[in-house]
Parts: structure tokens; C-alpha cells; sequence
């Protein structure tokens, strides 16, 4: 570790479980980076994801929004390629767009598709699958109304899948959020992980929570009052 997280770790005690309050403003206090770090997220399950009812996935708007510039890309077409760019969509195309993808040119973070457009955008899926970018319609990136995935997209909308281990983590917020957005935001993201209880699942489910930022040190949550 570097000196100023060794540092941070002497006022820290490791096994200390906070409230999700204090775990906030303890992580905003050792947000001390040169840049506005990110509010990190991991939520610790019992599930086994190579059962597909415990395939944790989804997407949830924050109501701050995560404090990321996200660029979309579009496959769409007349109309629905005019509604996405109105939106804000930063790419959108159809043929240009799969050979762009296929010559390892992947300038955006968010691909979103019309139905009508999947067989094409099926075409770059060994590209974009790997990647987590591939258009789905559990996640609301195949969709007709475009405009909408566009904005939310936009907005701060973040996507979560659990890991083999278990762990689903998303980056909530800016360290230069106030605690009160950053707050809503953390309550909203683990409210949405409960729901997405699988209900064949036995034993515990929600193991573990802990907040860090970007560069800074990682804060026990108490997960018994959420």
C-alpha cells in the first residue's frame, strides 16, 4: 500500500462496522486523491452464479446519478437512428457501426440496439459480449422507445451483474457528492440488489457490504438494518 493509505488504515479499524451514514463520510474523508474519486459499492451474496436463478443482473437509476460522462452507441436506423441522436446518443449507426467494432474501434461504454437491428448487432457479439457491452433485453438495451435507454443512460443509469464469487460492486457516486446524494444513491442500489432475491435461494443472502472510493480505503457497512 501506498504511504497515505497506510496512513488512512491507522484511523481506521478494519473489523469496525459502520452504519451506512458513517461509512459514508468516513470514505469522503479519505477521498484525498488529486481528482473526484468514485463511491464503490460491493455487495457480498450467497449465491452461486453458475445456477441461472442466481444469476443476480440488472440495471437501477440512481437518483443522483453515478457522476460519469457515459458515451452510447445505437444501432438503429431512420427514425428510430434520428430519435436516439436527439436523445444524445454519442454514436449510432448500423453497417458503419459493426465494422467500426470489428476494427477494435470501441469508443463508448453503452450499447443500446432496436429489435429490428439484433441480428447485426449479433454479428460483433464476440466483440462486445466480453466486454459486458452486448445489447440485452433483461437490461433495457434492446428496446424500441431508444430515446428513453439513451437518457437514462445518460443519467447516471448503472448495470450490475454478480460475479463467479459472488460479488456485485457498482460505482454510486462521485467522492464530490454530498453525503446526503450519496446516501440516496447507496440505499437505492442495495434496496435493488434485496429485491433481486432469487426465491429458490436458501441460506443467507446478503453476506457482506463495503464502500470504498476510487483510492481510498474500504469501509465496512452494517447490512442488518437494510
Amino acid at each position: 500500500m501506498g504511504k497515505r493509505l497506510v496512513n488512512a488504515y491507522k484511523n481506521l479499524d478494519k473489523n469496525q462496522v459502520y452504519s451506512l451514514k458513517d461509512a459514508i463520510k468516513v470514505v469522503k474523508e479519505n477521498a484525498t486523491a488529486k481528482f473526484d474519486e468514485t463511491i464503490d459499492l460491493a455487495i457480498n451474496l450467497g449465491v452461486d452464479p453458475k445456477h441461472a436463478d442466481q444469476m443476480i443482473r440488472g440495471v437501477c437509476q440512481l437518483p443522483h446519478g453515478n457522476g460519469k460522462t457515459v458515451r452510447v452507441a445505437v444501432f438503429a436506423q431512420g427514425e428510430k437512428a434520428d430519435e436516439a441522436k436527439a436523445a444524445g446518443a454519442d454514436i449510432v449507426g448500423a453497417e458503419n457501426l459493426v465494422d467500426s467494432i470489428m476494427s477494435g474501434k470501441i469508443e463508448f461504454e453503452r450499447c443500446i440496439a432496436t429489435p429490428d437491428m439484433m441480428g447485426m448487432a449479433g454479428r460483433v457479439a464476440r466483440v462486445l459480449g466480453p466486454k459486458g457491452l452486448m445489447p440485452n433485453p433483461k437490461l433495457g438495451t434492446v428496446t424500441a422507445d431508444v430515446a428513453t435507454a439513451v437518457k437514462n443512460a445518460k443519467a447516471g443509469e448503472v448495470q450490475y451483474r454478480v460475479e463467479k464469487n459472488g460479488i456485485v460492486h457498482a460505482g454510486i457516486a462521485k467522492a464530490s457528492f454530498s453525503n446526503e446524494q450519496i446516501y440516496d444513491n447507496a440505499k437505492l442500489f442495495i434496496d435493488t440488489i434485496l429485491k433481486a432475491k432469487p426465491a429458490t435461494l436458501k441460506g443467507t443472502y446478503l453476506k457482506k457490504i463495503s464502500m470504498s472510493s476510487t483510492m481510498g480505503v474500504g469501509v465496512r457497512v452494517d447490512a442488518s438494518n437494510l
